[in-house]
C-alpha cells in the first residue's frame, strides 16, 4: 500500500506513525516496509509526487540482487562499489544495508549541498552517481559474479523507486534489513540479520557535505533519463551481470517509452490489469502497476477470495480491455 483511502501517501515522521500504519492495515497482515528513494518537500496528495520541483532530496543506492546462499559475493560487490565512493571523496556520507536477498549501497541524501542542488534535481544527482560508479567498477564487478550464479547489480533509480526500510522484516525470509558502516564490511555476517538477535548501526545517519561527487557524476552521466520531458524518450538503466555481458555484449538494457512498448511498460499494464479485475479500482490498479512488487504482496493474500467473488460477476476480456482503454497514462 502507497497511499491511504483520500490519496495522500503514507508518511511515517516519529514511531508511533508505524505502530498507527501496521494497526490500520492489519486486515492484511503487513509485513515489510518500504520507503521512497525521495524525500519530498510536499505530501499533500499523490498527484504532486510526480512533481520534480518537489522533490527536496534523493538518495544515490545501487542494488545488488543474490541469492541468500550467494551472500559473499553480494557483500564483495559492496566492497567494490565502497571502494570507488572513497575515491569520489564521500565515503563518510555511504552506508550498506543488508535486504536479506542482496545489499544496497547508500549515499545519504543530505550529502549534498543546497547550492549543488538549486542547479540540479537530487532525482539527476543520484541518478548520475550511480551510473557512474557502476560504469568505473564494471570490470571489477563482473569479475566476482562471473564466480556466482543470481547476483546482479542495476541502476534503479526512477521517479517511484522504493527500497526496503532500516529494521523491516523482509518480506518472505525470517531475517531484517540492517545497516552497517563502510568498515565494518569485513565481518559482517548473515546472522546480524537475525530478528531475534540483529546487529545494526544507528551511525547510518551521519552524513558529510560532498559536492565535487556530484558534479563529476552531472558532467559525465547528464540527467536522469527517466523524466518524461526528457527529449531522448529511450529510458537507459544500467546493469551489471553475466547474463546481460553475454547476451546483449553491452553494458545497458533498454527500455522504450513511444513507438515500442518496453518491458516495463508491458509489465506495470500486466500488473494493473489484474489488479483492476480483481477491485475495478482503476486508479489503485494504476498504482499496483507501477509497483509490482506490492501487488505480489497483496494478492498472495487476497487473490482466491476475491477472484472468485469476480469470476462469479462476469469480469474477463471486457474488464481488460476496459483498462488498455484508461491506461494511456503507462506510455505518455
Amino acid at each position: 500500500m502507497r497511499y491511504w483511502r483520500d490519496g495522500k501517501p503514507l508518511s511515517v515522521n516519529t514511531s508511533q506513525d508505524v505502530l498507527d500504519m501496521l494497526k490500520h492495515f492489519g486486515g492484511v497482515n503487513p509485513r515489510s516496509i518500504y520507503g521512497s528513494i525521495n524525500i519530498y518537500k510536499d505530501l499533500s496528495n499523490r498527484f504532486i509526487l510526480e512533481d520534480p520541483a518537489n522533490i527536496a532530496y534523493a538518495s544515490p543506492i545501487w542494488d545488488i540482487d543474490g541469492e541468500l546462499n550467494e551472500w559473499k559475493g553480494v557483500i564483495n560487490v559492496a566492497r567494490i562499489i565502497v571502494d570507488e565512493l572513497e575515491r569520489l571523496g564521500i565515503i563518510k556520507s555511504v552506508f550498506i544495508k543488508w535486504s536479506s536477498e542482496g545489499a544496497h549501497v547508500h549515499v545519504h541524501e543530505r550529502c549534498f549541498s543546497s547550492e549543488i542542488l538549486s542547479k540540479h534535481n537530487p532525482l539527476d544527482v543520484a541518478y548520475s552517481l550511480v551510473d557512474l560508479a557502476l560504469e568505473r567498477c564494471r570490470e571489477k564487478i563482473l569479475d566476482v559474479i562471473s564466480k556466482y550464479n543470481s547476483i546482479k547489480v542495476e541502476n534503479e533509480i526512477d521517479l517511484k523507486r522504493v527500497f526496503t526500510a532500516p529494521l523491516s522484516l523482509h518480506r518472505r525470509r525470517n531475517l531484517c534489513c540492517v545497516c552497517f558502516e563502510p568498515d565494518e564490511i569485513d565481518s559482517f555476517e548473515i546472522e546480524w540479520a537475525n530478528p531475534d538477535s540483529f546487529k545494526h548501526n544507528t551511525e547510518w545517519r551521519i552524513y558529510v557535505e560532498g559536492d565535487e561527487a556530484a558534479s563529476e557524476a552531472i558532467k559525465m552521466v547528464g540527467r536522469y533519463k527517466g523524466w518524461l520531458s526528457t527529449s531522448n524518450n529511450t529510458h537507459i538503466r544500467t546493469a551489471v551481470s553475466v547474463t546481460v555481458q553475454k547476451t546483449l555484449g553491452a553494458s545497458v538494457e533498454a527500455d522504450l517509452k513511444g513507438g515500442k512498448i518496453g518491458r516495463f511498460q508491458v509489465m506495470g499494464l500486466l500488473q494493473a490489469a489484474r489488479y483492476y479485475l480483481l477491485t475495478d479500482d482503476l486508479e489503485r490498479a494504476k498504482s499496483f502497476g507501477l509497483n509490482r512488487a506490492i501487488f505480489y504482496a497483496w494478492a498472495k493474500k487476497h487473490v482466491r477470495e476475491i477472484a472468485s467473488r469476480r469470476l462469479l460477476k462476469g469480469r474477463g476480456v471486457k474488464a481488460i480491455l476496459n483498462l488498455l482503454q484508461e491506461a494511456k497514462w503507462l506510455f505518455k
